[in-house]
């Protein structure tokens, strides 16, 4: 089954949907997008449920670099789909078509069988510009 991204005027995606899958022929239908964005009078793009930052999950060929979420937005000039963008000081990595903060976040390795420590968890201080420790 393949999933389907609604548009709205400004590329911002509004609905997602499990519809035909795209090699599907039913009734003389094959263009899924078509058929659906004529049904729902809207643009219709096909996104993928196993692929982001244009990865895809399982080891295939990832489709449109992400997939689509409510709110996110369909770049035609990149063929993607982006999610929302978190804050302000963020910008869009062109090849992942995901948000990259100005400075990445700590790594925390885990060591092996020390369960009872409480490890950081890390969140974004947009007024710092800098990631902060959250649990401790």
């Amino acid at each position: 089954m393949a999933h389907y991204a609604f548009l709205d005027e400004t590329n911002t995606v509004i609905n997602l949907i499990k519809g035909r899958d795209e090699n599907e022929v039913i009734d003389g239908i094959s263009d899924w997008e078509t058929y659906y964005s004529e049904k729902n009078n809207t643009i219709c793009k096909r996104t993928s449920y196993n692929t982001f930052g244009n990865t895809h999950k399982e080891g295939g060929t990832p489709f449109r670099k992400n997939y689509a979420d409510i709110g996110g937005t369909y770049s035609e000039e990149l063929d993607a789909f982006i999610p929302v963008k978190p804050f302000p000081s963020w910008t869009l990595n062109e090849e992942t078509c995901r948000w990259d903060a100005p400075s990445p976040c700590p790594v925390v390795v885990r060591e092996p069988d020390k369960d009872d420590i409480d490890y950081p968890v890390y969140d974004w201080d947009e007024l710092t510009l800098s990631w902060i420790i959250i649990n401790q």
